[in-house]
């Protein structure tokens, strides 16, 4: 008998190393440190995921991605911020961003960016700045979900901004056993609710792990949301289950397929072409070690890749194959 893991098993097992090495404090403190090496070396590899360091930067690249006709979402990368000053500063970006013209469609973030490590009334005066702002311009806000203590504290400024903001959405993890009731509480016809399966890694007895049961799982939710009437972003980069959308007819039911940027952009490319709206969650800044971690989970062999990138250090067009 084959001892050796299947392809899924292996691909499973090194996906959640990677979501704990990017929660280990050791490697977030050496990342953060004055001058680190951690972050010089590894630079290149993230560079295929953020789009640049800095703003003006970043939106010329989005010129590229807006060409070929997919959805722009923008997000400054960071998170668990507790600096009143660095908060402010996130809060500055988004502001400026919205500035900028063409102002992008949608804007992404996490409540522990813009306070609530703090607070949650910090979290909400700041995320109600950026979305009043982002509703002037026309502009979609939909807030990041994060680990599991902070669910309650996510859905609450959620349900505070909603009231206020009709430009306002949330994202729900397939992967906590709780979402079943969250769908039912965020569910509103045309409301935007960004799904995913979950980046964060959880105990066994809060969230259910990657594999058969979680596919099916997300799948569901999909469903129940569509049929509640929201505007579903399906945010996934896994081709098996967009495989299984598309042939149920649920693809053709949701608002739009969304994908990472760095990841699998063929795929995301294929679907554009066969007439889906597709959208790429775009990020810039320098605070990446969780984002480049948590890219590297959603699909592992581009672990290979991101050592090729710390090889071969060229320059790289922008939107090469999307």
């Amino acid at each position: 008998m084959n001892s050796e893991p299947s392809q899924r098993v292996l691909h499973e097992a090194a996906s959640r190393g990677l979501r704990a090495l990017a929660a280990d404090e050791r490697c977030r403190s050496a990342f953060t440190a004055p001058g680190s090496v951690l972050q010089d070396i590894l630079s290149p590899a993230a560079r295929r995921y953020v789009l640049a360091a800095d703003r003006d930067e970043f939106l010329g690249h989005l010129a590229a991605l807006r060409e070929k006709s997919y959805g722009i979402t923008v997000e400054f990368v960071g998170e668990e911020n507790s600096d009143p000053a660095q908060i402010e500063q996130v809060v500055q970006e988004y502001l400026s961003v919205l500035a900028h013209d063409p102002v992008p469609g949608q804007l992404g973030f996490d409540l522990s960016n813009v306070g609530l490590t703090v607070s949650r009334e910090l979290a909400l005066e700041n995320s109600a700045r950026i979305v009043e702002a982002a509703a002037a311009k026309g502009c979609e806000v939909v807030l990041s979900m994060e680990r599991s203590p902070a669910v309650d504290a996510v859905l609450g400024v959620y349900r505070d901004l909603a009231e206020r903001y009709e430009n306002v959405g949330i994202t729900l993890q397939a992967h906590l056993y709780r979402s079943e009731q969250d769908i039912a509480a965020v569910a509103r016809p045309g409301r935007r609710v960004r799904l995913v399966k979950g980046a964060f890694q959880e105990p066994a007895d809060v969230a259910l792990g990657r594999g058969p049961a979680l596919d099916a799982r997300y799948l569901r939710f999909a469903e129940q949301l569509v049929d509640a009437g929201v505007r579903l972003s399906l945010a996934t980069q896994d081709p098996e289950m967009l495989a299984q959308a598309k042939a149920s007819g649920l693809l053709s039911r949701v608002d739009e397929i969304e994908m990472l940027h760095g990841v699998r952009p063929s795929l995301l490319r294929e679907y554009r072409e066969a007439g889906f709206a597709c959208r790429i969650y775009a990020t810039y800044g320098e605070n990446w070690w969780l984002h480049l971690l948590h890219r590297l989970a959603e699909h592992p062999p581009m672990v290979l890749t991101a050592l090729a990138d710390l090889a071969d250090q060229g320059e790289r067009t922008v939107g090469a194959g999307y």
